[in-house]
């Protein structure tokens, strides 16, 4: 039987052991691995941060390979073909490959000991115990696993530093406009960056402990926690010391089967040296097991190099490139409003597309990567200006998937051959879309293209979309799930559709979520009407119409937090959130507060969060209208108001724009002569400001106009549509939106504005209703056979004078 022994046990490992037995081997294969678990995603490692599990990213064991975790060589014993492992048994092979992958580079400096890495979940466990005791972090080196370690210092609650040596951020990936606007983003987002900086020393204090960072000019970042993340070293030493050619700058040199000097021997992923190259991308690595796999086979794959273009989304900032970063002549679209920087490089002739870079757009380059080395197929302004390559016909041999190498024909022939008919489809046939996801848009523009319908079906219980659902419930007046899916579905329905009928049932008939059936559908949020927290705790969020509050309403609310023991926070939408009530507290909480005169904020639904507003002309010398009163009359109509997704407001009393309108789903901003309606902003991952439907309206016509907006859009978009994407999606845009709603095209307005009335005249409190009902009380318990027990496991820690949640 052939022994094939495999040093090593990440992503390259994997697809290695996966393709042998998919080819039929049926030898023996050992894969020996380092950490104590198997094979997982490194490419979404820093969503472990965010609450996925490690059992979450585990790629599966496949059944043919015996692993050895918590093991590592020590050794290879190339004349007796054996490898030496540390504690444990040797391994005999007839077929080894290396697939040690590489180590973080750590630069030698004083204190290096005691920053961390970021290439493990063991890695990131540390890093996530150590921002316990610390306020500040700091990343070293900006290339794209640095800002990944960035965003998750973030997500961990430290003000953040980025140090790069380079004179911009991700300087492999990006020129220096294209450095300069994503410096600019992440800045936005409150990170310090010091671009063209090095790192003289890590500072420690008396005990040991990191406190700070001091750069080659003298200068002190203060931080508890520094992370290195300043590029990769291949691990060659196992290769080195048993004799087998390795590079001048390090790497197990290979030829293009993998091979490496010892034709017993293959080393694959970034532990190997192809062509004269280290890869440190998914892509190659994965392409060269699948070559490994057909050598030992006895076949002839090659590896010929690989596209290392890139494209993903930093701190909430797209970027992209692909192919050349150099050429003769080159386009350039620059918006720093916007925060948008788009290059094409092109040869000396014109005719050629060389490469190209975005920042905070990254829509050319699903198109455009497919036709590096080819002709233009659209001149350069329509291809970065006017979104032309959205439609571009990819040749067979364009690249659809880098990470799996999957080209356009390949996708076609899996559509027109094996009857893939959607995009689940297609990546069960040929991996495309299964590691970033940043092909799926291509996929489903390849299937529209090749005739195929994609489906806007809910989901598998529903052949309807969002918007027709709501349009059969309202015209046949269902009021139930049950009734929805017994006439017009199928099955029992799942986490898709339930909260998504829900809402719907909740828009058009404006009765309790937890009103029988209803309770089973929503999800937790909505299902103890509040926001669920990392630790298990919920926030009681109280409705502060306009953040106009009494001074006895903010004394309720600091007894409630102080005698309860609750985190207080005054949020941007100028409402406090008081943060870590146990689920069985929350009623107690909920009666003080609805005594008080207060109702819910809808914190927890897909529904209207606030309207936030500044002083207006009630106090400020500028204000020219009466913004807070407007405010409070906006957020007291659509309170309650069940949507697609959450729906935020502000109103600003004069063109100064202290309440940042612009940015919200539905904004006002105050005239001389009344108010300008906007609509379509969001912040987020990709904020967009809201553009202006109509201008200088009196009082009556600007909420009938937001009347007839919410409607129209809770009527027409779709599952967890925000108004931004909606807006954008409708066919004639703005323009066709101001015609419907505004000028009655559709002859819809009088059925709008009716069920908005009915609405406001049937809005009733959740939680007043809730705690006059014992059925709905009886929810709110930790544990249904312990009524009374709080979860043991919720523990809090001392920070800044008020608790904060400790999660193990």
């Amino acid at each position: 039987m052939k022994k094939i022994v495999v040093a090593g046990f990440g992503p390259a490992a994997h697809r290695l052991v996966e393709a042998l037995q998919q080819r039929g081997f049926d030898g023996r294969v050992t894969v020996i691995g380092e950490e104590p678990r198997p094979a997982y995603d490194r490419v979404a490692l820093t969503s472990y941060l965010s609450g996925v599990s490690a059992e979450d990213l585990a790629y599966p064991v496949p059944s043919t390979a015996v692993t050895r975790l918590n093991s590592r060589v020590t050794g290879i014993d190339r004349e007796a073909r054996v490898v030496t492992v540390e504690g444990g048994e040797p391994e005999p092979y007839d077929v080894l490959v290396l697939a040690t992958g590489s180590a973080p580079f750590v630069p030698p400096v004083p204190g290096a000991e005691h920053a961390f890495v970021y290439r493990t979940i063991d890695d990131l466990d540390a890093i996530r115990m150590a921002a316990k005791e610390a306020t500040d972090g700091v990343v070293v080196g900006g290339g794209l696993l640095g800002l990944e370690a960035a965003d998750a210092l973030r997500a961990l609650g430290l003000r953040t530093h980025i140090v790069e040596m380079s004179p911009w951020l991700m300087p492999r990936q990006v020129d220096e406009g294209g450095g300069s606007v994503l410096k600019s983003h992440i800045e936005q987002l409150g990170l310090s960056v010091h671009a063209g900086a090095g790192v003289q020393e890590i500072v420690t204090d008396d005990r040991g402990r990191v406190a700070g960072l001091r750069k080659p000019d003298g200068t002190l970042i203060d931080a508890g926690v520094v992370v290195f993340s300043a590029g990769i070293r291949p691990r060659d030493e196992l290769a080195r010391a048993s004799g087998l050619e390795v590079g001048e700058r390090g790497g197990v040199v290979v030829d293009s089967g993998m091979r490496t000097s010892d034709p017993d021997i293959y080393a694959i992923g970034e532990c190997a040296l192809a062509g004269g190259m280290v890869y440190g991308l998914v892509g190659p690595c994965f392409t060269m097991a699948e070559v490994a796999a057909d050598r030992i086979m006895g076949g002839d794959g090659t590896f010929g190099g690989a596209d290392l273009s890139t494209k993903l989304k930093l701190l909430g900032v797209e970027v992209a490139q692909f192919g050349a970063m150099t050429g003769a002549l080159d386009v350039t679209y620059m918006d720093p409003v916007a925060g948008v920087y788009k290059k094409l490089f092109i040869s000396d002739d014109a005719r050629t597309l060389l490469g190209g870079i975005c920042v905070g757009d990254a829509a050319p380059y699903t198109s455009l990567r497919s036709f590096v080395g080819k002709p233009l197929p659209a001149p350069p302004s329509d291809l970065l200006f006017t979104g032309g390559g959205a439609n571009l016909d990819l040749p067979d041999d364009a690249q659809v998937c880098s990470c799996n190498n999957v080209s356009a024909g390949t996708v076609r022939t899996a559509i027109a051959d094996q009857g893939c008919a959607d995009v689940p489809g297609l990546k069960a046939c040929t991996r495309a879309g299964t590691t970033c996801g940043s092909c799926v848009p291509m996929l489903k523009q390849l299937l529209e293209k090749s005739g195929v319908e994609v489906s806007k079906n809910l989901c598998e219980h529903f052949a309807h979309s969002r918007a027709e659902l709501f349009d059969i419930a309202r015209v046949r007046g269902i009021t139930t799930f049950s009734e929805l899916i017994a006439q017009h579905g199928q099955g029992r329905g799942c986490d898709i559709c339930k909260p998504a009928v829900a809402s719907i049932l909740a828009s058009l008939h404006n009765g309790h979520v937890l009103d029988g059936e209803r309770a089973a559908l929503q999800d937790t949020n909505d299902a103890f009407l509040a926001n669920i927290q990392k630790n298990g705790t919920y926030s009681v969020v109280p409705r502060i119409p306009g953040g106009e509050i009494t001074p006895d309403k903010l004394i309720v609310i600091g007894e409630v937090a102080r005698d309860f023991g609750l985190y207080t926070k005054i949020t941007g939408g100028q409402r406090i959130d008081l943060f870590g009530a146990r689920v069985e507290q929350l009623p107690e909480i909920w009666r003080r507060l609805v005594d008080a005169g207060f109702e819910s904020g809808h914190a927890y639904g897909k529904a209207l969060r606030t309207v936030k507003s500044c002083v207006g002309s009630t106090w400020c010398r500028y204000g020219v209208q009466d913004s807070v009163g407007l405010a409070i009359a906006l957020e007291l109509r659509y309170r309650g108001l069940r949507s697609p997704h959450k729906l935020k407001s502000a109103v600003s009393g004069c063109a100064r724009e202290c309440a940042e309108a612009r940015s919200k789903d539905f904004g006002i901003i105050a005239t001389e002569q009344g108010w300008n309606l906007y609509v379509g902003g969001n912040g987020g991952f990709k904020p967009r400001h809201a553009d202006l439907l109509a201008g200088d309206l009196t009082t009556d016509e600007l909420i009938r106009t937001i009347d007839r907006f919410l409607m129209f859009y809770i009527r027409t978009a779709d599952r967890l549509q925000r108004t931004s994407t909606w807006l954008e999606s409708l066919d004639g845009g703005l323009d066709y939106l101001r015609s419907v709603i505004v000028d009655d095209a559709l002859g819809i307005c009088a059925d709008l504005d009716a069920h908005m009335e009915r609405h406001v005249a049937t809005y009733v409190d959740e939680w007043r209703a809730t705690l006059d009902d014992p059925d709905k009380l009886s929810r709110f318990v930790s544990f249904v056979n312990a009524p009374g027990v709080p979860d043991p496991s919720i523990v809090f820690a001392a920070e800044r004078g008020q608790i904060k949640p400790v999660v193990a």
